[in-house]
């Protein structure tokens, strides 16, 4: 019989660059489907990522005061929307 087994995917990891429109920047690495950022004030958002079916990364953020944010990534880049509405672009080097 043969036996099935799954097959983890990660994004191997990298440096995160990401900036809103007030010229705020979030930067940090991600290591696997673990990633940590930094704000400009020094706040560190905790978050992970998930692979979807159709080839894009889903992204969840959390902060310790229990603030989130949310993203999606494709082959153009990192979009995430904070819960107060701010959006942050940016790359993943």
């Amino acid at each position: 019989m043969r036996r099935l087994t799954r097959k983890r995917r990660s994004s191997g990891g990298g440096f995160y660059h990401l900036q809103n429109a007030r010229g705020w920047t979030l930067q940090g690495f991600g290591d696997g489907d673990f990633i940590r950022l930094r704000d400009q004030s020094g706040n560190v958002w905790r978050g992970r990522m998930e692979r979807q079916p159709d080839q894009t990364v889903r992204y969840y953020f959390r902060d310790r005061e229990g603030k989130s944010a949310t993203g999606i990534t494709d082959h153009g880049g990192i979009i995430l929307r904070d819960e107060d509405g701010n959006t942050w672009r940016g790359f993943l080097d």
